[in-house]
């Protein structure tokens, strides 16, 4: 297991250091140009399309899709995982790392609305369900099955088994606060049976019982934990332009940006970044599918919001009341415990009582956001009834067997996945790109004519005829 470890560790540093960092870079750069800086641009307009209302009752709106996806994205990578990407790089910037978050998250947001209008273009309809993603668009778009497959086995180990088994064992770190020797006693066991049967409950339940869960709790504890990071910013509002100028001066150190492997805060920034929004990763476009729009692009808008309220309000949020507390970066090995020191530090016995409830929110919601990814891709392979029982009952085993692993080795193991899944969904979606570019045109075309944009395969020839076809049309225009 040792040696295992290892393995995932260096896998990990050699994927971030001398592939991602500059392919996650180079794409929301080169679709930031190409789209004419779409997140910028159509910011309002994504904003305004939030707002729509859905056709169908039994159809999912933008917002729930929306929710969905910020329900995965939002989770305790942003909090443990800021945390550790600071403690990370400590020792050569550790304020540096947060300036890597940003600028993903900033040009990153441009790969997450082409990767996202792709999946509205190439969508299905399953029953009452739509579904789609990379898989889909891989499948359709570059006519190469075998891709498609690839993706959607490397995405149900990502979630299914990555991610959530790394959602449980924050979930239960948090608990070492108040319970010295908490790793060595039964409470993890606990702590992943507690969230196992939870989770099982509502995956059990369908999409629209996740649509709902998500749609409930996501705003919400996101709007109490930024509530408190503005407390604490606010608090310390002194402190900060002192704090921004370390994390810019920080950012751009030689010796931070290109320190020895897995320490880099440039590397730090981005892994943790990239766990965080997952821009460019493939796994906010099978939410995104998901929607009932009259146009592909107004989800791509949508779900590049996701990025913004991921990255640049929650991850600061956290990263500030760090920076601000007082709290010695380097007195602590791992994030959650520096997390909660921070708080305690700022508003007592409450602060981390608050971030342990917290935590548990944040996992839970990311647990079910997951887990609906992973189903429509193991549909998208097999849509067997027997196949999804026994899958389900894995997932649920990988959140109980996760609440009891070892630190680092949870972490490199959601990362390498992370990593692989990233890497064939940014080479499908540079390949891609023009077809979602067109169709933005498209939309931008029908805007400048006072249009409600409403698409029609016919005048584009882009995505899947069936969907978008003169039914489709007339049903949005008539109502």
């Amino acid at each position: 297991m040792t040696a295992f470890g290892t393995l995932l560790g260096e896998l990990s540093n050699f994927l971030y250091t001398y592939i991602l960092i500059i392919l996650l870079i180079a794409a929301g750069l080169y679709f930031t140009l190409r789209t004419g800086g779409v997140q910028f641009r159509l910011f309002p307009e994504a904003l305004r399309v939030l707002g729509e209302k859905k056709k169908d009752g039994k159809d999912i709106s933008s917002f729930q899709a929306l929710m969905i996806s910020t329900a995965s994205r939002v989770g305790t990578g942003n909090i443990a995982g800021v945390a550790n990407a600071i403690i990370a790089a400590t020792l050569i910037g550790g304020y540096g790392a947060v300036f890597w978050m940003w600028l993903l998250a900033i040009i990153g947001a441009a790969s997450a609305f082409v990767e996202s209008t792709l999946a509205q273009c190439y969508k299905e309809k399953h029953g009452e369900n739509w579904v789609g993603g990379p898989a889909y668009y891989i499948q359709k778009a570059l006519g190469s099955r075998a891709f498609g497959v690839v993706f959607a086995v490397l995405l149900i180990a990502c979630f299914a088994y990555g991610f959530n088994a790394l959602q449980a064992y924050n979930a239960g770190s948090a608990l070492q606060y108040y319970l010295p020797g908490y790793s060595s006693s039964v409470w993890p066991a606990v702590v992943g049976a507690v969230l196992a049967a939870l989770t099982g409950l509502c995956i059990f339940g369908g999409v629209r019982r996740i649509s709902a869960i998500t749609s409930g709790i996501v705003p919400v504890m996101a709007a109490i934990y930024i509530a408190l990071g503005l407390f604490i910013t606010i608090r310390n509002i002194g402190q900060v332009p002192h704090m921004l100028s370390l994390i810019f001066s920080q950012a751009f150190d030689p010796k931070a940006m290109f320190a020895g492997v897995g320490a880099s805060c440039v590397m730090q920034g981005i892994k943790r970044g990239l766990y965080s929004n997952e821009a460019g990763m493939g796994s906010a476009p099978n939410a995104a599918a998901a929607a009932d729009v009259s146009h592909p692009v107004k989800q791509g808008l949508v779900q590049m919001l996701s990025v913004f309220i991921d990255t640049i309000l929650i991850c600061s949020t956290t990263a500030f009341m760090l920076l601000l507390s007082g709290v010695p970066i380097d007195a602590y090995a791992e994030g959650m415990n520096f997390v909660q020191a921070a708080v305690h530090a700022q508003v007592g016995a409450f602060g981390p009582l608050f971030i342990t409830v917290s935590i548990f929110l944040f996992a839970f919601s990311s647990l079910v956001g997951n887990y609906y990814y992973t189903e429509s891709n193991l549909k998208f392979i097999k849509d067997s009834r027997p196949l999804l029982l026994v899958f389900r009952i894995t997932c649920v085993a990988a959140i109980f067997i996760g609440a009891q692993m070892d630190f680092s080795m949870v972490w490199d193991l959601a990362d390498v996945l992370m990593g692989l899944m990233a890497l064939v969904n940014l080479v499908a979606i540079l390949l891609l790109g023009g077809k979602a570019i067109k169709v933005l045109k498209d939309y931008i075309r029908q805007k400048k004519a006072g249009k409600n944009p409403v698409y029609r395969w016919d005048e584009v020839q882009i995505g899947d005829r069936t969907v978008w076809d003169e039914a489709h049309a007339r049903k949005w225009e008539e109502g």
